[in-house]
Formats: C-alpha cells, sequence, structure tokens
C-alpha cells in the first residue's frame, strides 16, 4: 500500500522546511518492508526483498503478455444491473457507480484477443479494486463470450484470476456464474482448445470454485494466496492450527494443486511456450 502521509515539518539550518511529495514510499503487504516507489515499479511491481507479487491492474497485466499493438478489447461496455434492488452498508447501485467512476471501467473483468509472442490467444484479466474483483452477472458473462469467441476462432484462452469469490450483492445469480462458466469450458475442451488459468493474489471463493481450477495448466505468481474460504475461517471451523505457509501457491505447489509458479517478469515467455505446445493448429 502507499504511504500517503506527508512530512513537512523538517526544518533545515536556514528555517526552511522541506516538503516531501506523498506516495514516494511503498510498503509490502508481505514482508512489511518500506521501499521507494519507482524502486518498485523499475521491478514489474515486485517486492525486492520478499519477491512477493503487488496487485496490478487488469490493463497492464494484459499489456506485459500481449505483443505490442495486437490486443482488441471487447465487450467493455457490458455493465451489472441491480435486479435484486441490494442494499448492506451501500447500495448496489451506488458500489458499482463509484468503483465505475474511479477505475473508468463498467465492471470487474477486461477481455480481448490479440497475440502471446505470435501466438493467437483470447485473455480475461481480472481488475480486484472493482468491488474486490468479485464475480457477478457480466463477469460471467463476458467469460463465456470469451470462450465462445476462442471456439469460433480455434485459439486458446488465458484468464488471470483475481477476485474474492461470488458477488452476493447478486445472490443467485452470482453464484449461477459459477456453472455457466464451467459448462462453457465444457464445450471448450471438447473442440480440444487449452485453457490455461493463472491464480493471482488473492484467488478465493466462488472463482476458485468453478474456472479457475479447471485450467489444462495452471499457473500461480508467487505467495498468491489461493482457496475457497480464507484460512482465519477455516481455523475458525476446524480449530486447529494450519500448516505454514497453507493456501499460498508455494504450499499448493507441493500438494499438487497447481502446475507450476511463475515469475511476472518470466510469464510472458513462458504463456508463448505453453500455447505453442498446445495449440492445435
Amino acid at each position: 500500500m502507499l504511504l500517503k502521509k506527508e512530512v513537512d515539518s523538517s526544518v533545515r539550518p536556514e528555517g526552511k522546511r522541506v516538503r516531501v511529495p506523498r506516495g514516494l514510499w511503498v510498503k509490502c503487504e508481505f514482508c512489511g518492508e518500506i521501499i521507494y516507489k519507482k524502486e518498485i515499479e523499475k521491478n514489474l511491481d515486485v517486492c525486492p526483498k520478499c519477491n512477493y507479487h503487488f496487485k496490478i491492474n487488469a490493463q497492464r497485466r494484459l499489456s506485459l503478455i500481449f505483443d505490442e499493438g495486437s490486443f482488441i478489447e471487447f465487450d467493455e461496455r457490458l455493465e451489472s444491473v441491480d435486479v435484486l434492488d441490494f442494499k448492506d452498508m451501500k447500495k448496489y447501485k451506488d458500489r458499482l457507480k463509484s468503483s465505475q467512476k474511479t477505475l473508468l471501467r463498467k465492471d470487474a473483468l477486461l477481455c480481448g484477443e490479440g497475440q502471446v509472442n505470435g501466438q493467437k490467444t483470447m485473455a480475461a484479466a481480472f481488475e480486484f479494486e472493482f468491488m474486490g474483483g468479485s464475480m457477478g452477472s457480466v463477469v460471467g458473462e463476458k467469460i463465456s463470450r470469451l470462450i465462445e469467441r476462442a471456439i469460433d476462432k480455434n485459439c486458446s484462452v488465458i484468464i488471470f484470476s483475481s477476485s474474492g469469490g461470488a458477488r452476493m450483492q447478486e445472490g443467485i445469480f452470482s453464484l449461477m456464474q459459477m456453472a455457466k462458466t464451467c459448462a462453457a469450458l465444457g464445450k471448450f475442451r471438447k473442440a480440444g482448445l487449452p485453457y490455461i488459468s493463472v491464480l493471482l493474489d488473492p484467488t478465493m471463493g466462488g472463482v476458485t470454485a468453478s474456472f479457475a481450477m479447471l485450467g489444462d495448466i495452471i499457473i500461480a505468481e508467487p505467495k498468491a494466496l489461493i482457496g475457497f474460504a480464507g484460512p482465519r475461517v477455516i481455523e475458525q471451523t476446524i480449530r486447529q492450527k494450519l500448516p505454514e505457509g497453507f493456501q499460498r501457491a508455494e504450499y499448493l505447489l507441493e500438494h499438487g494443486v497447481i502446475d507450476m509458479i511463475v515469475e511476472r517478469e518470466d510469464m510472458k515467455d513462458t504463456l508463448g511456450k505453453l500455447l505453442k505446445m498446445l495449440a492445435p493448429y
């Protein structure tokens, strides 16, 4: 997270105050180190101390893997409707408007097509800052359309997941997206096309319980938190202490849940090689 405190009380010998701009430093969410922001940015938003991969927005995520100038976005105008007239501490309509205004995006998923090291592919990336990357009707619809386009164009699919799970404000309509996306992937598998699932920090709830764990190849970024219920909920339920690193990518790799862990700087080349090996064309 960014340290937004502004320090302006330092006084030089001449009596002049030194004004330090905001947002120059970043605190690592994993190891707690305070790091110069530009150092983090040069390192692809990866902590140089502990190798924790910071969250990045969906647009940057896809720009790091697609060949320059090859990406074309689609379905960007789809937006959620408050069918249930849902309200908790805030109206669902207001939550949507707030996220849309802040992020200049209609919902929590960015979809498009392009080339990864020359390999034609369809891809989607979650925008975690949009209501925790939660999966509502629009996210499910966009993933289903992405898969259908890939079948029509006979190409692969890559989905970068970073989500808190199903969007509670849409109730059963959100939970239906789990079955909907899995059904679309069933058709995709019958077509003999490759699906690569990339799990980011965090990938939880209904997203993990559906399409995120159905990849022909399942990749994770280092230290990503991956699971259904959170570790604290599990501990309270079973009344036992969980193993060290439980639900982190390294633990899941060790126990055979995922296929590989890939550093952000190596992601494009790894995906390009996999697509070349798996592509049916």
